[in-house]
């Protein structure tokens, strides 16, 4: 008899459902018997004891299903270590569930900070193993993860439907896609809906330059220009300051986001009717793409095959087109940043686009 523990941790994104259907399926398939307990909201139900039994019913019809059928939460690995409102401690919640539940293992579904906490719980003596998802793509060790190709399908999609527009009137039109920290959903997106400048947050950006790249466009006959701004995206000048001179910057900041800023410098510094729109969460919802649901069922059934193995203590990871298990201490704390030399990069900028630098 197998006992495994379900979570899914974080913000949510597509194929979550698949995954976890691939992890039980490959389980069934083995003819072992298994038990499945999901955890509900993510680590807050394994803090809890909040889960229910799971069954092959549960896992059925829900390949094409956006979301997670357990739901979700955030619980930041930087207070994991502090005690709850009733002084729990969370993470001896964590490991007592486990134990009373006599689980051999607790597959993780999830991002960066989930990963971090996936690892505490390897280091206290868990047997853990994860699966990378966000839409951001920025998780260290793996080449791609599941609900990235999903989101770029959606942020390319509104930008598609901004260009016909902004060709319509002769406006200049920014798309801000998702991504605090890294570039990759926004760089994707942006080359697939042929924008024609790209902000990203490892680029810093001269507003100057993005306002010459308008003007370029305009003495060369194009009467519209489409920005991809990541949300994350800083120009040159807050890039110089400190974390303590930013963070007091933004206490008196007066836009929505940095897009509005970018749009109103824009109008200001050439006259240019700029508009602006937000995707949004539209981005971590909807059905998964097909790539998405055949690329989470692989990583699944790898993380059920570990589980029959005995293999713990591995994110299934995606390498050089290959699915491969990867150490969880090498993952947990590291992003998968954009280098401004990569190549995509360059090849981005032989193809017209400006990254404002």
């Amino acid at each position: 008899m197998k006992r495994i523990g379900l979570l899914t941790s974080g913000g949510d994104c597509q194929a979550l459902n698949a995954a976890m259907r691939g992890v039980v399926k490959c389980l069934a398939n083995s003819k072992e018997d298994v038990e499945i307990y999901g955890f509900l909201e993510g680590y807050k139900g394994l803090i809890y004891g909040n889960f229910r039994m799971l069954t092959g019913r549960d896992f059925s019809g829900i390949l094409t299903k956006g979301g997670t059928i357990l739901g979700s939460s955030r619980t930041p690995f930087k207070t994991i270590k502090d005690p709850d409102e009733n002084g729990l401690d969370k993470v001896d919640a964590m490991k007592q569930n486990f134990y009373k539940l006599r689980l051999d293992c607790l597959v993780v579904l999830g991002g960066n900070g989930t990963h971090k906490t996936a690892n505490l719980l390897r280091e206290e003596g868990l047997n853990v193993i994860t699966l990378p998802k966000t839409i951001d793509n920025d998780l260290w060790g793996t080449d791609m993860t599941f609900g990235f190709q999903s989101a770029v399908d959606i942020a390319t999609d509104a930008i598609d439907c901004i260009h016909t527009t902004a060709a319509s009137h002769g406006r200049v039109f920014i798309v801000e896609v998702m991504g605090h920290k890294v570039g990759w959903l926004t760089l994707n997106a942006g080359m697939a809906g042929g924008a024609d400048i790209i902000l990203i947050p490892e680029i810093p950006y001269d507003i100057k330059k993005v306002v010459n790249k308008i003007e370029e466009r305009n003495r060369n006959g194009s009467s519209f220009t489409i920005l991809a701004v990541a949300e994350g995206a800083i120009s040159k000048e807050d890039a110089k300051l400190s974390k303590k001179e930013y963070k007091e910057k933004m206490k008196n900041y007066k836009y929505p986001s940095v897009s509005y800023e970018i749009a109103d410098q824009i109008q200001k510094m050439a006259g240019y009717e700029v508009r602006v729109t937000v995707p949004g969460h539209t981005q971590r919802g909807g059905s998964p793409c097909p790539y998405d649901r055949v690329f989470a069922s692989r990583l699944g059934a790898e993380a059920g095959e570990l589980i029959l193995k005995g293999e713990y203590g591995f994110m299934v990871g995606y390498k050089n087109r290959e699915v491969v298990k990867v150490p969880l201490e090498e993952v947990a704390g590291k992003l998968k940043m954009v280098a401004p030399d990569a190549s995509i990069v360059k090849e981005a900028k032989m193809l017209g686009i400006s990254f404002g630098n």
